[in-house]
């Protein structure tokens, strides 16, 4: 058994892992363009068969007049955000304190578009509708993160959501969604993409996440809005002269995929389960409502990471890579299901937190 080796070397060297769906490696493009003719013709700034018919399909899925591919997803929230401020002549927006446009951006929004956003709710707990009706200044657009994934991905339930957005029209709030994880909600919500899209005046969702494609994003909503998103694609440098790697994985893997989401959204309350029967971890949320969830020890990150690398070496079924640190003595890391948990034996996937519940014990 190896010395000295990181959590994140010791994961990679196991034959199954229990979340994603593999290696992203050439290997990711290569299946994806493997029934692809050669001469197939590509995008052209934006136009063309591959792009166009792509984004007709999704906007039919997603139940909106119109949707445009985007390289990243940050690029179409900043945009569509830029557009409803714009509309509205205010330029302040509301989100969730731990939204990635909060986190992950640089301040992208301020700084690009000089608009100042209002963090609603507490950082450990969902948006909910007191905390809207609550504002006491005008906002141009509300972001809803759905499921939150900084907190666990936790979702509001479906009645909250309703009333939200009813709320917010009534009130001329342009609504938004981050849905970024949009595909993996609907089995808990028991609802269609459209169903819940129809909700939102402007949608987002990516396709390297629950997906697994390469890259990309669609943003969806009115004609006059995707129409207005195009002008802002072209500035933010959105139009490359081709995308189709990217349409052409998103599209492989949306048909390959988006079948199996109710049986991800299961496997992770299966896994949840095992996780939440041993001692000193918990999940978050208890009990998943999407295929992601957050897995809590009340154990410091230094004295749980040679009891997994061990296990790592031991079984060959890799739980987490990766760590993060919430007190000297806890740490958490994310749980994402996809393809590769139904390639583990659920007799050695039991034997192994059996173990693991053994070793933590026992600290």
């Amino acid at each position: 058994m190896s010395e000295n080796i990181s959590l994140t070397e010791a994961f990679k060297q196991t034959k199954y892992q229990t979340g994603g769906h593999g290696n992203r490696d050439i290997q990711v493009l290569k299946a994806a363009f493997e029934n692809v003719a050669g001469d197939e013709p590509s995008d052209m700034y934006g136009n063309g068969k591959v792009i166009e018919e792509f984004q007709n399909k999704m906007a039919d899925y997603l139940g909106k007049e119109s949707a445009v591919f985007f390289p990243s997803g940050t690029m179409a929230q900043q945009i569509a955000l830029r557009i409803w401020c714009d509309e509205k002549g205010i330029k302040k927006v509301a989100y969730h304190p731990l939204s990635h446009l909060e986190i992950h951006e640089e301040d992208g929004l301020k700084e690009l578009h000089h608009i100042d956003p209002i963090l609603l709710a507490d950082k450990n707990r969902l948006i909910e509708l007191e905390d809207v009706m609550g504002l006491n200044e005008d906002i141009a657009c509300l972001l809803l993160e759905l499921p939150q994934r900084e907190i666990g991905g936790q979702l509001p339930d479906y009645k909250t959501l309703e009333r939200i957005s009813d709320y917010c029209r009534d009130k001329g709030i342009k609504l938004h969604l981050d849905g970024a994880r949009l595909y993996e909600i609907l089995p808990f919500y028991k609802k269609t993409a459209a169903e819940v899209c129809s909700l939102f005046d402007s949608v987002y969702v990516s396709f390297y996440k629950g997906i697994g494609g390469i890259a990309g994003a669609i943003l969806a909503g009115e004609k006059d809005f995707t129409e207005k998103s195009k002008v802002w694609k072209r500035r933010h440098g959105g139009d490359l002269i081709s995308l189709f790697p990217y349409i052409i994985s998103a599209d492989y893997y949306f048909d390959k995929r988006i079948h199996k989401m109710e049986q991800f959204y299961e496997q992770a309350k299966e896994l949840a389960t095992l996780y939440n029967q041993c001692s000193h971890i918990v999940t978050l949320p208890l009990e998943p409502v999407s295929n992601m969830f957050h897995v809590h020890f009340d154990i410091s990150k230094e004295k749980l990471e040679p009891i997994l690398v061990g296990l790592y070496q031991e079984k060959g079924i890799g739980l987490t890579g990766h760590l993060r640190e919430t007190s000297e003595n806890s740490c958490y890391c994310e749980v994402s299901i996809g393809d590769q948990y139904e390639k583990i034996s659920k007799e050695e996937l039991t034997q192994v937190f059996r173990e693991l519940n053994e070793k933590v014990t026992s600290i």
